[in-house]
């Protein structure tokens, strides 16, 4: 089983052990972690290896989406929110007004790639074309060069960072068809579209694997040297949250680690880009 799938079938314990740490903020020796299932992937990787550091820190992590890790990190209820989107000015002003210090910081940077299945002639789509198709007035593979069979959209649900990216990167702030099949992680998308042949789906650049085909955009092939450089025309960061009044020092050196050279190899090693 490949790393970024066994991620996926961690989740439910990972959840089970994130909920009894829930509430625990800056308690000694435990970091509590929350939020994106695209970031999922780095802070399994970097959990791994920190715990032969430092065996003496326990850490949870529950990957439920960035909105919900955000929320918890507001609510006092984890010490890290992964996030794979900015913080909304909403939520600045609600963390400001619980009387909350919030330090964004940037750990890698990612690509949202819309995949297909393997089958799939399409090898390239605009940024237009995928507006049309999951908006719907892009309806069969045929208007875009493929077979002639109707679109299946595969979209993750509304408390996804990769979401609200692709929202606004993609869609312009628009809609997304009414029928499209709504995924809670990265997996599930991949898991989807790699059983329906006439499906399209969008994920991060880490859970790419044989069982889906990713698509060029506007010509750009997703590779690292074009997300690095930004010319891959639907990339971001990927952020952890932290609140500056209850930033244990727990929490601050497993951050530090990521950041570290180190850790930065260990990005790169669950399939995404440096920050630095």
């Amino acid at each position: 089983m490949s790393f970024k799938k066994s991620v996926i079938s961690m989740l439910t314990v990972a959840a089970v052990a994130a909920s009894a740490a829930a509430g625990i903020a800056a308690e000694k020796g435990k970091i509590s972690i929350k939020g994106s299932t695209t970031v999922l992937p780095i802070t399994m990787k970097a959990i791994d290896t920190y715990k032969s550091i430092k065996p003496e820190v326990s850490i949870s992590v529950e990957g439920s989406g960035s909105s919900n890790g955000i929320k918890a990190l507001i609510g006092n209820n984890c010490d890290i929110a992964n996030s794979s989107r900015e913080m909304k000015k909403e939520e600045m002003a609600q963390a400001k007004q619980g009387g909350q210090k919030i330090k964004e910081i940037a750990v890698a940077l990612d690509m949202i790639v819309p995949v297909v299945h393997p089958s799939n002639k399409v090898k390239n789509l605009t940024k237009d074309q995928l507006k049309g198709i999951f908006e719907g007035s892009i309806t069969n593979w045929n208007q875009v060069g493929g077979e002639d069979m109707n679109i299946v959209v595969v979209s993750r649900d509304s408390s996804s960072g990769t979401f609200e990216c692709w929202h606004e990167l993609v869609m312009s702030k628009k809609d997304v068809r009414k029928d499209a099949l709504m995924q809670a992680s990265n997996g599930a998308v991949v898991s989807t579209v790699a059983n329906n042949k006439k499906a399209i789906g969008y994920i991060g650049f880490g859970y790419m694997d044989n069982a889906v085909k990713g698509l060029d955009v506007n010509g750009i092939v997703p590779t690292i040297k074009n997300g690095k450089s930004g010319k891959y025309p639907v990339s971001r960061k990927l952020y952890m949250y932290v609140n500056e009044k209850n930033y244990s020092s727990e929490s601050k050196a497993f951050v530090n680690y990521l950041l570290s050279k180190e850790g930065q190899k260990l990005v790169v090693e669950a399939g995404y880009i440096t920050i630095k």
